[in-house]
């Protein structure tokens, strides 16, 4: 070949390779109303170097059921990580405003893929305000622990919460389907709310709560860990790590922060 001819050569991409990999989908319960706050802290985000992106909405994929109860607009959400094999799920609420380094820190969760789900750290709406980090059920708060700690819980909540598929496409295989406005999902997510009478003690019972100790209950209760290949989780007796470096605000429809 002389130094003025020149060789050609076809090049062939794999029409399985859709360009982008689902990384991540960002699901949030919300009534619409959002803070300007939560806005900023969104859209805010440091986005490290050559994630995931896809055009579905600006910066990262997104899916946000609107006017749903939490629980339903939850089992909305695994709906579309299952369905779309989407490797992991962020929870991320509409009141909760994490630290402008929130994607960079989850992003090591996400390449590591040691921990199935991690939970950032927020307190309560209330004065005074609380750490939403629970060992064991009607014990309050866990208090051991100080900022920059990784603690492990067996209760979270999912104002901020990153989950691996496997658990959730495990947990859909054995939730019971049901219809919400039109659309079939499954109840992976449930909010408490049961009463009976026992007859042989004369008392009424009622159990109520809210959705996030409920999945983090079914988690360790159904084995989920390990019928999702996470062995030494499900031998874990607090086997959810919260990162109290995701440190977030939690803000009410006035504005008021908390902590």
């Amino acid at each position: 070949m002389s130094e003025h001819e020149f060789e050609y050569k076809t090049i062939i991409q794999d029409s399985g390779d859709p360009g982008y990999t689902n990384r991540i989908l960002i699901g949030t319960p919300t009534t619409g109303l959002v803070r300007i706050e939560w806005v900023g802290g969104r859209y805010g985000q440091v986005t490290p170097c050559n994630w995931s992106h896809v055009t579905y909405q600006e910066y990262i994929n997104s899916f946000v059921p609107l006017r749903y109860q939490v629980d339903d607009a939850q089992n909305l959400i695994v709906k579309e990580v299952v369905e779309k094999n989407f490797e992991w799920l962020l929870l991320y609420e509409h009141d909760v405003i994490p630290p402008p380094d929130c994607f960079i820190r989850i992003n090591q969760y996400i390449i590591k893929k040691e921990v199935p789900i991690v939970s950032g750290l927020y307190y309560s709406r209330s004065r005074p305000s609380e750490p939403l980090v629970y060992r064991g059920r009607g014990t309050s708060y866990y208090p051991d622990w100080k900022m920059g700690d990784l603690v492990w819980a067996d209760g979270v909540p999912t104002g901020l919460l990153l989950i691996h598929n496997s658990i959730l496409k495990e947990m859909w295989k054995e939730s019971p389907e049901y219809a919400l406005k039109g659309t079939t999902t499954r109840r992976v997510f449930e909010t408490p709310r049961k009463m009976w009478y026992d007859p042989q003690t004369g008392v009424h019972n009622a159990v109520s709560g809210t959705s996030d100790l409920a999945f983090c209950d079914r988690v360790m209760q159904g084995e989920y860990f390990r019928k999702a290949g996470w062995e030494e989780y499900q031998a874990m007796k607090y086997p959810f790590l919260v990162d109290t470096n995701l440190f977030c605000k939690h803000v009410d429809p006035d504005g008021a922060m908390y902590p």
